[in-house]
């Protein structure tokens, strides 16, 4: 993730506490980057991509196989974690989510799998975590 965009979360967060957000959840997406469906991740990107080359090199990247005791063994299931692409597909995949708590009105910042979401009361927190 470039400067800016770090620049932007930071900056965003520190918004949210000066307004008064003191309490924080913190949402970790458990084993996400092991657990993401190749299909359903290539469906969410078609909808803004419909370029047949484009798709065909992210299918390719998801499917590459990650090196374990000097085999490489093919991946069916996740994105590597570390790749180049894996957060720009991450926070695609993720916009819906984005979306949903955007329309609850909540205030967080989230890059990838990770989300901290921003409220002004202990009662607002664990409203929030149900």
């Amino acid at each position: 993730m470039g400067t800016k965009s770090k620049d932007k979360l930071l900056n965003s967060a520190k918004e949210y506490l000066d307004s008064g957000c003191q309490w924080v959840i913190d949402l970790d997406i458990e084993k996400y980057f092991d657990t993401v469906n190749h299909d359903k991740l290539i469906s969410i990107v078609r909808e803004q991509v419909n370029d047949k080359t484009t798709l065909h090199l992210i299918r390719s990247f998801l499917k590459a196989g990650v090196m374990e005791d000097g085999l490489v063994k093919p991946s069916k299931l996740g994105v590597p974690q570390g790749g180049p692409l894996s957060p720009i597909l991450s926070n695609i995949y993720l916009d819906k989510m984005d979306k949903e708590l955007e329309q609850r009105g909540l205030n967080f910042v989230r890059c990838a799998d990770d989300c901290n979401i921003f409220v002004k009361s202990e009662k607002s927190a664990n409203r929030v975590m149900k």
